[in-house]
């Protein structure tokens, strides 16, 4: 088991590379109108994508395991709050969306 340092120091690594990464990949896009661009601007653009995309999704499942297995036990106990344990397993869905939407504006397509 990691200690709680290593931990903050594991994610806010990750926190600056999926800042980080967008903002060189723009960076370097901001200029004059090239018709060449560099590969590393199209690889920094590729990898910032893939972390918005990877990140927002591993996010959104671990809440998902997290809201389904109190569901369940909530719903064992009340079944009349189906509608709320539906309604909360769905809403971390909507960080994927967010994750899709940022990959595909950080592309550029």
């Amino acid at each position: 088991m990691m200690d709680k340092r290593l931990t903050k120091v594991l994610s806010a690594g990750v926190f600056l590379i999926a800042l980080v990464l967008p903002a060189i990949a723009f960076a370097q896009d901001a200029g004059t109108a090239v018709v060449a661009v560099a590969w590393q601007v199209s690889a920094a653009k590729a990898i910032a994508a893939g972390l918005a995309m990877g990140l927002s999704a591993l996010g959104a499942a671990y809440a998902q395991a997290k809201i389904g297995s109190a569901g369940a036990g909530t719903l064992a106990e009340r079944p009349e709050v189906a509608i709320w344990v539906i309604t909360l397993q769905a809403l971390p869905e909507v960080i994927v969306l967010l994750g899709f939407v940022s990959a595909i504006m950080i592309n550029g397509a």
